[in-house]
């Protein structure tokens, strides 16, 4: 891990990191896009493009989003820097569960779960292990519920 990466894991934290981020989250958005997924969140941890069916729009709508992998599968966190509210990305998933995401420069169509029981723990560990900051969110968050999800990998229908 860089030096910067392992500053940005520390500092991840802080409430104020999580304010200046979500500045930058529209930049990073159109890198994202225009990059594939290759570079997003600067570099600093596995990151990707998740591109969902907006609830009420049905609008596309991409976000960047820190990673993990779970065998052929990515899994992601509906943290949203501890906010108290769901991010729109996770309840436009639980609405329409197909979506894809662009990472390393791949397009990659997807099929979301949430992740429950056992499993939710095991995936957790892991989460907490890429970004510690995640469990300083789960005290901010209130009492909601941070879902973990799932992206299973297949085919276009």
């Amino acid at each position: 891990m860089s030096v910067l990466g392992s500053l940005t894991r520390r500092v991840g934290r802080h409430r104020w990191f999580g304010r200046v981020v979500r500045l930058v989250v529209p930049l990073d958005r159109a890198v994202g896009r225009l990059t594939r997924g290759r570079v997003v969140a600067l570099g600093l941890a596995p990151s990707l493009v998740i591109t969902t069916t907006g609830r009420k729009s049905g609008k596309p709508r991409s976000n960047p989003l820190l990673y993990v992998r779970d065998g052929d599968t990515y899994v992601v966190v509906s943290s949203n820097w501890g906010q108290l509210q769901q991010p729109a990305w996770a309840l436009n998933l639980l609405a329409r569960p197909s979506a894809q995401v662009d990472v390393a420069g791949r397009r990659i169509p997807v099929r979301a779960e949430v992740v429950t029981g056992d499993d939710r723990e095991r995936l957790w560990q892991l989460l907490v292990t890429e970004w510690p900051a995640y469990e300083v969110y789960v005290e901010r968050a209130g009492g909601r519920e941070i879902r973990i999800f799932r992206l299973l990998p297949h085919p276009p229908s």
